[in-house]
C-alpha cells in the first residue's frame, strides 16, 4: 500500500491540463461492446479504474491496442461469453463499480449478461435497482444469487417500452440507453440523467449509427436499429478534476492555470467557486485562478449563510462537494455543505477538525464550515484516503497546511486522478510518493 508524504504551506504556480473525464470514460469504454467494428477512443485517462475496465474488456475477448498516449482501439469482434462465468471474471468484475456499465451492451447484442456485485467507493448505499428495473421494462429477467453475490440477467426477447426512472441515475440512464439501442421499436427514457458526460455518451452512439433524441434533457428517445458500426470518439475534460485544481488553487493561495477546460460543458461549477470568492478569468477556454491573499463567502441576499447543495445536473455535481468543503476552510465566512445523494461521504472531515479546520457536522449529509481566513493555518497529520474524492480533498488540505502530511491508501486517489504527483511536482509542490 502506497503513501504520500506532502510538504505544505507552499504557494503554487503553472499551467495543467486537466486529464480525460473519469466518468465518460467508463461509460464510453463500456460502449465499445456494442459492436463488432474498430472503435477508437481518444483522451482516456491513464487511472486505475479505467485500466481495471479495459483490462476486464481484454480479459473478455475484446482486442486493445495502445495507439498513442490517451488514445486506444477497441475491437469487440470476439466476446467470450464463458468467460463471464469464471471467477477471474467475478474477482475482476467485483473490485471495480464501473463494470456494471457492461451489462446494457451485452444484453443489446448478446441477450445476455453476467456480473458481480459492482464495488468501488464507500460512500453510502448504491443499489444498482434503477439499472435492473429498466432492463425488466424492456423485457429482461434478472436472478440474484446473494450467496454468491452475482446477477444473471437473460434478455433474448428485448422490446421498446416507455420507462420512468424512480431517479435520474446517471450510471442507469447510460447503461439502459446502451440496451435500448439495439433493442427493437422507440424507447423512451424519463427522469433520465443529462450530465455532459451522458449526452457524449449518446453522441457517440448516434456516430455509430444510433438514433437517440433528446440528448441534453430529461426525455431520451431512442429508436433501436440492427447494428452499430465503429466509430472515432474523443473525450471531454475531467470537470471533476477542474474543480479540484481550482479549489487547490485557491486553498493555497496559488496562480494556476487550467488549461483546455471545455468551459460551456462545466455548468454552474465555474459560479459555485466565485460564490465562495475565488477570481476565475476565462481566458478562451482556458481558466487562471490568481493568487488571491483572501477569499470571501458571499452571502445569500437577505444576509443569510450560504448552502452549497449538490443534486442532479445541472446542479452542483456530487463529486466536487468534498472540494467545496475543503476549500471553503481557507475563506473568509462561513457556509452550509449540504451533501444529500450519499450518506457517508462526509465523514472524512474529522481528520480536517484534527488540521485544525472549524467544521461541524450536523449530521451524516450536513456541516457547516467557518472559514479561517488564513488566519489560523491547518496542521500536517497522518491520515488514510476512504474515497476518490475525500482523497483529493485531504491532499489539497496538505498541501495548505504547515509542516508534513502523509495520506495512506492513496490507490484511491489513483483511481481518479492520473499522475497526481507528478502534475503537482510540475506546480511546484513538494510531494512524493512512498511504497
Amino acid at each position: 500500500m502506497a503513501s504520500f508524504e506532502i510538504i505544505g504551506g507552499k504557494q503554487l504556480q503553472g499551467e495543467v491540463i486537466p486529464q480525460g473525464a473519469k466518468n465518460e470514460a467508463l461509460q464510453i469504454v463500456s460502449a465499445v461492446l456494442l459492436t463488432g467494428e474498430e472503435v477508437i477512443l481518444e483522451n482516456i485517462p491513464d487511472i486505475r479504474d479505467v485500466m481495471k475496465l479495459i483490462e476486464l474488456l481484454a480479459s473478455m475477448g475484446v482486442e486493445v491496442q495502445k495507439i498513442s498516449e490517451g488514445t486506444y482501439k477497441f475491437k469487440a469482434a470476439h466476446v467470450d461469453l464463458e468467460y463471464l462465468m469464471t471467477e477471474d471474471f467475478k474477482k475482476k468484475g467485483g473490485a471495480l463499480r464501473g463494470s456494471i456499465m457492461i451489462i446494457g451492451p451485452l444484453l443489446a447484442r448478446f441477450g445476455k449478461a453476467y456480473i458481480p456485485e459492482p464495488g468501488g467507493d464507500k460512500i453510502g448505499r448504491r443499489p444498482v435497482d434503477t439499472h435492473l428495473r429498466g432492463f425488466e421494462a424492456l423485457g429482461a429477467t434478472f436472478e440474484h444469487l446473494k450467496e454468491e453475490r452475482f446477477y444473471k440477467i437473460n434478455a433474448t426477447n428485448l422490446k421498446g417500452a416507455y420507462i420512468l426512472l424512480d431517479e435520474a441515475s446517471v450510471t442507469g440512464t447510460a447503461n439502459i440507453l446502451m440496451a435500448a439501442s439495439l433493442t427493437p421499436g422507440e424507447t423512451t427514457i424519463y427522469n433520465a440523467a443529462s450530465e455532459p458526460y451522458l449526452q457524449q455518451l449518446c453522441k457517440m452512439i448516434n456516430s455509430m449509427g444510433g438514433k437517440i433524441s433528446g440528448i441534453g434533457s430529461n426525455k431520451l428517445i431512442i429508436q433501436g436499429v440492427s447494428q452499430l458500426g465503429g466509430c472515432t470518439h474523443r473525450m471531454l475534460p475531467d470537470m471533476i478534476e477542474i474543480g479540484s485544481f481550482i479549489g487547490l488553487a485557491a486553498a493555497t493561495n496559488s496562480e494556476i492555470t487550467i488549461k483546455n477546460c471545455a468551459i460551456p460543458e462545466l455548468g454552474i461549477i465555474p459560479s459555485v467557486f466565485r460564490k465562495m470568492g475565488i477570481q476565475l478569468d476565462f481566458r478562451g477556454d482556458d481558466i487562471h485562478i490568481p493568487s488571491q491573499d483572501s477569499y470571501k463567502i458571499t452571502q445569500l441576499i437577505d444576509g443569510s449563510i450560504l448552502t452549497i447543495r449538490d443534486g442532479i445536473w445541472p446542479a452542483f455535481t456530487p463529486d466536487l462537494i468534498s472540494v467545496a468543503l475543503v476549500t471553503a476552510t481557507q475563506a473568509k465566512g462561513s457556509v452550509l455543505i449540504h451533501q444529500w445523494m450519499f450518506e457517508s461521504r462526509l465523514f472524512f472531515v474529522d481528520k480536517l477538525i484534527e488540521m485544525g479546520a472549524q467544521i461541524i457536522l450536523c449530521d451524516p449529509h450536513r456541516a457547516v464550515v467557518i472559514g479561517s481566513n488564513r488566519e489560523t493555518k491547518l496542521r500536517g497529520i497522518t491520515m488514510s484516503s476512504p474515497d476518490i474524492r475525500a482523497g483529493m480533498s485531504m491532499l489539497i488540505a496538505a498541501l495548505a497546511a504547515n509542516g508534513k502530511s502523509v495520506i495512506q491508501n492513496i490507490e484511491q486517489i489513483d483511481r481518479g486522478y492520473q499522475n497526481i504527483e507528478g502534475r503537482l511536482q510540475a506546480l511546484g509542490a513538494q510531494i512524493k510518493r512512498i511504497d
